[in-house]
């Protein structure tokens, strides 16, 4: 009997319904249907009067989810997906990203392609896509303070954002550099059109294997975005006298004091997205944010 698992954001009404509809289906075509919320892997922020969370990044697998489940499908928008990426890319689950919310960048399929996409899972009528995840790890000393798996970015910049921060940053074998900037994000070849593409980074394809350093605001004309590869490990010092907030996917995070450091290394565990036809970048980047879309004339008012 295959084994099925079942992302679910939980937290609206319509998207359990559908959940509901789903797991009847699999479960009448013989499947064996394990279902989580996606707030497990939401891991949150630490509360800043509570000692740090220091549980490793496998902690957010849900009960019944291992090696042996063929695939997991997950119903929600793209905060979901990237909830669902900590959940099952330690244990090797490929996902199927159905969107139940807006835009949809990581989504495959849509509602109204659902019964195709069931029909595809049915039939093993699908691929495997890889994508870049890091492991971000906040230290003291030797003692592992914080951490958690990231699909798009880390972001580690003051509270509020509204001054400038310094930051000595370590890029592998290659000398240290200094930034200052209101914040830092390191990304993912993913993340490249989220947060960091708002701060002026390049779109990088899927398929190239670096990461990509980022400076929000940078306080000198010198200070661009980096792209670098991926087998890289980068340290983050802070080097400001005031704790920064580290920010992971937009759902996870916490403070960071001078005496700690941001490790940023590549997972052994990349995150497996199913793909039910071809998945071509750029018409992603077109249809979803409007890049490389003809230039049309403005009408003629005479």
């Amino acid at each position: 009997m295959p084994r099925l698992g079942l992302i679910v954001n939980d937290g609206k009404e319509p998207t359990v319904e559908i959940a509901l509809a789903i797991q009847k289906k699999l479960e009448n075509s013989g499947c064996e249907v394990i279902r989580a919320s996606s707030s497990g892997g939401m891991v949150g922020f630490a509360n800043p009067d509570q000692y740090m969370r220091m549980l490793g990044y496998s902690s957010c697998v849900p009960d019944g989810f291992d090696a042996s489940m063929e695939l997991a499908i997950v119903l929600g928008g793209d905060g979901t997906v990237l909830s669902a990426a900590r959940q099952t890319a330690p244990v090797g689950v490929p996902i199927l990203t159905i969107n139940t919310g807006h835009l949809g960048f990581l989504a495959e399929a849509y509602l109204s392609d659902l019964d195709r996409a069931l029909e595809q899972v049915l039939s093993n009528d699908w691929e495997v896509e890889l994508r870049t995840s890091l492991v971000i790890s906040v230290m003291r000393g030797d003692q592992r303070r914080w951490e958690a798996l990231c699909l798009n970015e880390m972001a580690l910049h003051r509270e509020p954002l509204t001054s400038m921060c310094h930051f000595e940053i370590s890029i592998g074998r290659h000398a240290p550099v200094d930034i200052s900037a209101d914040g830092v994000i390191l990304s993912t070849p993913t993340g490249s059109t989220a947060y960091s593409l708002s701060a002026g980074g390049p779109v990088i394809t899927p398929d190239c294997p670096v990461l990509q350093l980022t400076p929000i605001a940078p306080h000198s004309l010198a200070s661009r975005a980096l792209v670098f590869n991926d087998l890289e490990p980068v340290t983050v010092f802070p080097a400001t006298p005031e704790r920064l907030m580290m920010v992971v996917d937009g759902t996870a995070g916490c403070y960071v004091w001078p005496e700690d450091r941001v490790l940023i290394r590549k997972s052994s565990h990349p995150v497996k997205l199913i793909r039910l036809s071809d998945h071509e970048f750029f018409k992603v980047l077109r249809n979803k944010l409007g890049w490389g879309l003809p230039h049309e004339a403005k009408p003629d008012k005479n």
